[in-house]
């Protein structure tokens, strides 16, 4: 028995060390097309959280993501191929029209329709001539099915934008540079997860030589879902908010690799507070991320202890942000951090009243919006009121001041439902 185990090892190695240098020759032949991206020791993270924290700044990629990787690597290999087919929610096709261009192929690229203005506008930029966008459906797996069911109608190659052998040894050249530019392998590495091509690629090559946490959106925790199924298994539905990481159901691949990882090590993260760490990023560090590229900065809060003295890398995976979602960022921010909340407010109408209420604010707080909804009595109207402050205590002084003056409320702040139609 001892013997068969040793074998089995033995055989894990080679296939180890087989993946780690088609991973370095991968790396080796992208330096041809662009440079590795930095990796930067964040000093303000590293006193946050008493840990050694490095940043692998993969939002500083030609593309402004990792994904150019594994599109060149598959692309590369298939010199002869006419067409190119993808979907993608705009990372994974920003790559593969830049590789389109850059190898002289034809590209055709599927997007939901909810992509954000900004990737569409840029993979044609990146793609020029040499490819055609088609936007269909309004999440990642319809536009998946649609292409490929025009690569079941049409021909050409299509290149998957996570599950595909060729595109994980590629992004596994992530991990190629990071033990280059550190010089050694991580204590811990911090990963994104949307269908699991970065995370499998990092697995296959460092192997048991560290510590793996697989970040997911709250909203989009295929990875997590496979791992309870213990298969690959459809959600039941997807918030898009961190579009890089909306993915449906994880791959097949992705999931062989990543089946045996553990619950404990894969993170689900509340898609408001990554806002949070969007604008902290920003604000503090002049960084931009996209949601998805924040995932695995934000995840460190969850993290606590087991980091404490350890050497840790975070792949920031894309920095792809549209400067239009920057409004809805702060006010996710703010209702998660407790600094703003909306009201309905039951307000006599009488003279004064509303002068009344108003003395009842502290000098920290401030009303950001002020709505009649309607008249729901000869005397009284109901008014949509939304308040910020810099202290979340201000509100108990506030709601305090309303009890006592005999005001009818109702805290809205977390209702979706509601929120969907007033705020």
């Amino acid at each position: 028995m001892q013997t068969l185990a040793r074998a089995y090892a033995l055989i894990h190695k080679q296939s180890m060390s087989d993946f780690q240098d088609k991973a370095r020759a991968a790396t080796t032949a992208m330096r041809d097309v662009f440079d590795a991206t930095p990796l930067q020791r964040n000093a303000h993270l590293s006193e946050m959280f008493g840990a050694d924290i490095w940043l692998k700044r993969e939002d500083l990629s030609p593309v402004r993501s990792y994904k150019l990787r594994g599109a060149f690597n598959a692309m590369r290999k298939r010199p002869d191929a006419d067409l190119f087919v993808c979907a993608s929610a705009g990372n994974h096709a920003q790559g593969v029209a830049y590789m389109c261009r850059h190898f002289g192929q034809r590209g055709v690229i599927f997007m939901p329709v909810t992509t954000p203005q900004q990737k569409i506008q840029k993979t044609r930029i990146f793609g020029g001539n040499a490819i055609e966008i088609r936007l269909v459906g309004d999440y990642f797996d319809d536009c998946l099915r649609a292409a490929q069911a025009f690569c079941a109608s049409e021909g050409g190659h299509f290149l998957s934008p996570f599950d595909d052998d060729d595109v994980i040894e590629g992004q596994a050249t992530v991990g190629v540079e990071i033990e280059e530019q550190l010089g050694r392998v991580p204590d811990h590495l911090v990963i994104p997860v949307g269908g699991g091509g970065l995370g499998s690629g990092l697995l296959s090559y460092f192997g048991h030589d560290c510590q793996y946490t697989f970040v997911e959106p709250a909203g989009g925790a295929c990875l997590r879902a496979a791992l309870i199924a213990g298969k690959p298994v459809p959600l039941p539905q997807v918030n898009t908010f961190a579009d890089g990481a909306a993915v449906g159901q994880i791959g097949v691949r992705t999931f062989e690799c990543l089946k045996d990882v553990g619950l404990a090590n894969a993170l689900t993260v509340p898609e408001d507070r990554l806002c949070t760490t969007i604008l902290d990023m920003l604000n503090v560090e002049g960084i931009v991320l996209e949601p998805a590229g924040a995932l695995s900065v934000d995840a460190l809060k969850d993290l606590g202890q087991a980091i404490r003295g350890r050497t840790v890398v975070c792949v920031t995976s894309g920095g792809n942000f549209d400067f239009e979602r920057l409004p809805e960022v702060k006010e996710r921010a703010q209702r998660f951090s407790g600094v703003k909340k909306y009201y309905i407010l039951r307000l006599p109408q009488r003279p004064g009243a509303l002068k009344h209420f108003l003395g009842c604010l502290g000098p920290d707080d401030d009303v950001a919006r002020f709505e009649y909804l309607k008249k729901s009595a000869r005397n009284f109207g109901s008014v949509l009121i939304g308040i910020e402050t810099l202290d979340p205590s201000n509100f108990d002084v506030l709601l305090a001041k309303l009890d006592e003056g005999g005001y009818v409320y109702q805290d809205i702040t977390d209702n979706e439902t509601l929120a969907q139609f007033v705020i």
